[in-house]
């Protein structure tokens, strides 16, 4: 069965395409991209058409993993009905993407850090300039939800 996860931040130029990169990553790491479709979009439309911010980039690329050809898209109500979850960075994101597809009646809705054990949100370095620590939060959001999809389900 295939796992559809969309990540989902602001402009989709940091946050939600570090997370689908760094997804994409572990699964193929674990063999397992039969088993998912990855993709990421924003709340808003202001950076639509827009390639993925270039300290964003560099930090994925220190990692040896490259996000060329990504632009920036708007999430739809579509998506709701095309993904399974609908992984957001930060409780802006939640309230917006709920305003975007209307009720979360299938309980789609998530904030990446939850499968954490310290929870939280994944702050924005758009305005923290903070990659570094951007990184390692979906870093390890990505696992715990990479391990949380893929335990006792092999």
């Amino acid at each position: 069965m295939m796992i559809k996860i969309l990540f989902i931040c602001h402009g989709n130029i940091c946050r939600s395409p570090m997370a689908e990169f760094i997804m994409k990553d572990i699964v193929r790491r674990h063999h397992q991209e039969h088993r998912f479709m990855i993709a990421s979009a924003a709340t808003s439309t202001e950076e639509l058409g827009n390639p993925v911010y270039p300290p964003a980039r560099r930090k994925l690329l220190e990692h040896g993993l490259s996000c060329d050809g990504k632009t920036a898209r708007q999430m739809t109500p579509q998506d709701y009905r095309e993904y399974d979850l609908l992984i957001v960075m930060d409780n802006n994101n939640m309230k917006n993407a709920k305003r975007i597809i209307g009720n979360d009646t299938d309980n789609k809705l998530h904030l990446l850090m939850e499968y954490t054990a310290q929870g939280g949100t994944v702050s924005d370095p758009w305005y923290t300039r903070d990659f570094d620590k951007a990184y390692t939060d979906i870093l390890q959001g990505c696992q715990a939800l990479f391990e949380y999809l893929t335990h006792d389900r092999a």
